[in-house]
């Protein structure tokens, strides 16, 4: 993998208020490795193709609808590395093939280990396990993140990024948030958006980034992965207006919840915002087939 060389457009999101919001489209660095997935592998891979540079495996974790999972099958087939994702729950053993993610991953070369949500929750002695079967092997944590994608997300701020007075990222694992507030300009403050109901985050995220300029929001709508009948027309809604797609767990959340903001008016006049787009549109089909079973409105794509 090699840092590309173009830069992804920072477009403007216009609004009636007295402060600019500008969102960053991370989503189109890579068409299936898309915004903060590429670049919380980057190191990781890099690390450990120049030390296993024959026969290299990938191990990672995830549930049914993973980007994680997605982006890590997509890498292995663009750089011809076999892959293995460990997928919590098993009940979908035999009917993953109707799940949209796990049909990707699977075309993409990943095969797959289905465990009980038990053992699935035991990562530690899960991945120990993991080790001794497949010594050779790189297993990744489930959402990527660790010491060397922090620093993979370094690439995400470039000189362009310097001017914003925010800086917000949805959040799942951490590692992203922790990424931009270790590396954000001095004068600039770090705005995290929860997708998942975790209170550890926050000790996460300092012990990862090492500084104290980000704040936690909740946007989870009480569960990582629930969608809201109101989540849905925001995001169908904000696609109508301004002619981007937003997923509906993480992007979507995030911007969701800074309008809410922007109406309470939450920010300073005069304050730049920048959002950054994580991409994960790959899960609006599966979060589509969820809706259609449920006789609700549908993610527009």
């Amino acid at each position: 993998m090699k840092i590309p060389a173009f830069s992804v457009p920072i477009i403007e999101i216009p609004l009636e208020k007295n402060v600019r919001l500008f969102l960053k489209r991370d989503d189109l660095i890579h068409p299936n490795i898309s915004g903060n997935k590429y670049w919380k592998l980057f190191h990781n891979i890099n690390s450990y193709l120049g030390q296993h540079p024959e026969n290299p495996f990938l191990i990672t974790f995830g549930g049914a609808f993973s980007n994680h999972i997605a982006a890590v099958a997509a890498l292995g087939k663009e750089c011809n590395l076999k892959t293995l994702g460990i997928i919590r729950g098993e009940e979908i053993k035999n009917k993953w093939q109707e799940n949209p993610t796990l049909k990707l991953a699977q075309e993409n070369g990943m095969e797959f280990r289905f465990v009980t949500r038990e053992i699935y929750r035991d990562k530690e002695n899960l991945t120990k396990n993991l080790k001794k079967e497949f010594p050779r092997t790189l297993v990744i944590p489930e959402g990527g993140t660790n010491e060397l994608a922090v620093e993979g997300i370094r690439h995400m701020l470039t000189d362009e990024t310097k001017s914003f007075d925010y800086l917000c990222t949805a959040v799942g694992s951490g590692g992203t948030v922790a990424g931009i507030s270790r590396f954000a300009e001095e004068n600039q403050r770090v705005l995290g958006f929860k997708v998942v109901d975790d209170e550890s985050l926050f000790q996460t995220v300092r012990d990862l980034s090492k500084r104290e300029n980000f704040k936690l929001i909740d946007a989870h709508d009480g569960k990582y992965g629930k969608i809201t009948d109101e989540n849905i027309r925001f995001i169908n809604d904000f696609n109508r207006k301004f002619g981007i797609q937003l997923d509906p767990v993480y992007t979507g959340k995030m911007m969701k919840k800074l309008f809410e903001m922007f109406e309470k008016d939450e920010f300073p006049d005069g304050s730049k915002i920048l959002a950054f787009h994580t991409g994960g549109l790959q899960g609006i089909y599966g979060a589509n087939e969820m809706l259609k079973k449920q006789n609700r409105e549908t993610i527009k794509i």
